[in-house]
Protein backbone atom coordinates (compact mmCIF):
# COMPACT_ATOMS: atom_id res chain seq x y z
CA UNK A 1 0.00 0.00 0.00
CA UNK A 2 1.31 3.75 -1.06
CA UNK A 3 1.89 6.56 1.35
CA UNK A 4 -1.73 7.70 -0.65
CA UNK A 5 -3.56 4.43 0.47
CA UNK A 6 -2.28 4.68 4.07
CA UNK A 7 -2.99 8.20 4.74
CA UNK A 8 -6.34 7.34 3.53
CA UNK A 9 -7.04 4.66 6.21
CA UNK A 10 -8.73 5.42 9.35
CA UNK A 11 -6.56 7.10 12.10
CA UNK A 12 -5.63 4.88 14.80
CA UNK A 13 -7.28 6.25 18.25
CA UNK A 14 -9.29 4.77 21.27
CA UNK A 15 -12.96 3.73 19.91
CA UNK A 16 -15.52 2.08 21.54
CA UNK A 17 -16.66 -0.02 18.39
CA UNK A 18 -14.53 -3.48 19.20
CA UNK A 19 -11.18 -3.71 17.00
CA UNK A 20 -12.27 -6.57 15.09
CA UNK A 21 -15.77 -4.79 13.80
CA UNK A 22 -13.75 -1.40 13.00
CA UNK A 23 -11.21 -3.72 11.21
CA UNK A 24 -13.83 -5.28 8.91
CA UNK A 25 -16.14 -2.07 8.55
CA UNK A 26 -12.92 -0.17 7.63
CA UNK A 27 -11.97 -3.06 5.02
CA UNK A 28 -15.91 -2.95 3.66
CA UNK A 29 -15.52 0.74 3.64
CA UNK A 30 -12.71 0.73 1.37
CA UNK A 31 -13.98 -1.99 -0.66
CA UNK A 32 -17.00 0.30 -1.11
CA UNK A 33 -14.74 2.83 -2.56
CA UNK A 34 -13.04 1.12 -5.04
CA UNK A 35 -16.60 0.69 -6.63
CA UNK A 36 -16.42 4.26 -7.09
CA UNK A 37 -14.47 5.53 -10.72
CA UNK A 38 -13.84 8.99 -11.84
CA UNK A 39 -16.02 7.92 -14.92
CA UNK A 40 -12.58 9.44 -17.33
CA UNK A 41 -10.16 7.66 -15.46
CA UNK A 42 -10.18 3.85 -15.58
CA UNK A 43 -9.10 3.14 -12.05
CA UNK A 44 -11.28 3.76 -8.91
CA UNK A 45 -11.24 6.79 -6.56
CA UNK A 46 -9.23 4.97 -3.67
CA UNK A 47 -6.29 3.64 -5.95
CA UNK A 48 -6.56 7.23 -7.18
CA UNK A 49 -5.99 8.81 -3.87
CA UNK A 50 -8.98 10.57 -4.40
CA UNK A 51 -9.55 10.00 -0.93
CA UNK A 52 -7.47 11.76 2.09
CA UNK A 53 -9.67 10.64 5.08
CA UNK A 54 -12.23 8.61 6.46
CA UNK A 55 -13.29 8.60 10.13
CA UNK A 56 -15.32 6.24 11.53
CA UNK A 57 -16.99 7.53 14.81
CA UNK A 58 -18.19 5.65 17.78
CA UNK A 59 -21.40 5.70 16.34
CA UNK A 60 -20.65 4.54 13.24
CA UNK A 61 -20.92 7.94 11.49
CA UNK A 62 -18.49 8.09 8.48
CA UNK A 63 -16.81 11.12 7.31
CA UNK A 64 -14.76 11.15 3.83
CA UNK A 65 -12.82 14.16 2.95
CA UNK A 66 -11.82 13.73 -0.50
CA UNK A 67 -10.90 15.76 -3.62
CA UNK A 68 -10.87 15.29 -7.31
CA UNK A 69 -7.96 14.69 -9.86
CA UNK A 70 -9.02 18.67 -11.34
CA UNK A 71 -11.66 21.25 -9.31
CA UNK A 72 -13.34 21.68 -13.10
CA UNK A 73 -14.01 17.64 -12.95
CA UNK A 74 -17.59 17.30 -14.90
CA UNK A 75 -18.77 14.91 -12.23
CA UNK A 76 -17.61 16.89 -9.51
CA UNK A 77 -21.64 17.49 -8.02
CA UNK A 78 -22.23 14.15 -8.53
CA UNK A 79 -19.09 12.04 -7.39
CA UNK A 80 -19.79 13.00 -3.71
CA UNK A 81 -22.98 10.79 -3.83
CA UNK A 82 -21.92 8.20 -5.81
CA UNK A 83 -19.59 7.83 -2.66
CA UNK A 84 -22.19 8.72 -0.02
CA UNK A 85 -24.40 5.74 -1.60
CA UNK A 86 -21.14 3.58 -2.16
CA UNK A 87 -20.11 3.82 1.88
CA UNK A 88 -23.70 4.02 2.98
CA UNK A 89 -24.58 0.90 1.65
CA UNK A 90 -21.99 -0.98 3.77
CA UNK A 91 -22.97 -3.02 6.47
CA UNK A 92 -23.40 -1.43 10.04
CA UNK A 93 -22.88 2.00 8.60
CA UNK A 94 -24.53 4.67 10.06
CA UNK A 95 -24.20 8.34 8.52
CA UNK A 96 -22.25 9.10 5.34
CA UNK A 97 -21.00 12.68 4.69
CA UNK A 98 -18.73 13.14 2.10
CA UNK A 99 -16.58 16.09 2.08
CA UNK A 100 -14.85 17.73 -1.30
CA UNK A 101 -11.56 19.52 -0.51
CA UNK A 102 -8.94 20.91 -2.55
CA UNK A 103 -6.23 21.22 -0.34
CA UNK A 104 -3.75 20.11 -0.84
CA UNK A 105 -4.22 20.10 -4.27
CA UNK A 106 -4.02 16.17 -5.90
CA UNK A 107 -1.43 14.82 -8.35
CA UNK A 108 -0.35 12.23 -9.66
CA UNK A 109 1.93 11.30 -6.56
CA UNK A 110 -0.78 9.85 -4.64
CA UNK A 111 -1.92 7.42 -6.75
CA UNK A 112 -1.50 3.65 -5.72
CA UNK A 113 0.93 1.06 -7.58
CA UNK A 114 -1.87 -0.45 -8.70
CA UNK A 115 -3.45 3.03 -10.43
CA UNK A 116 0.23 3.02 -11.85
CA UNK A 117 -0.15 0.09 -13.27
CA UNK A 118 -3.44 0.55 -14.69
CA UNK A 119 -2.79 3.67 -16.39
CA UNK A 120 0.60 2.62 -17.44
CA UNK A 121 2.43 5.78 -15.57
CA UNK A 122 5.91 4.15 -14.45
Amino acid sequence: MTDAATAAKPAEQASAIPPEELDRLTDDIIAALKTVYDPEIPVDIYELGLVYRIDIADDRDIAIDMTLTAPGCPVAGEMPGWVENAVGAVPGVGKVDVKMVFDPPWDQSRMSDEARVALDMW
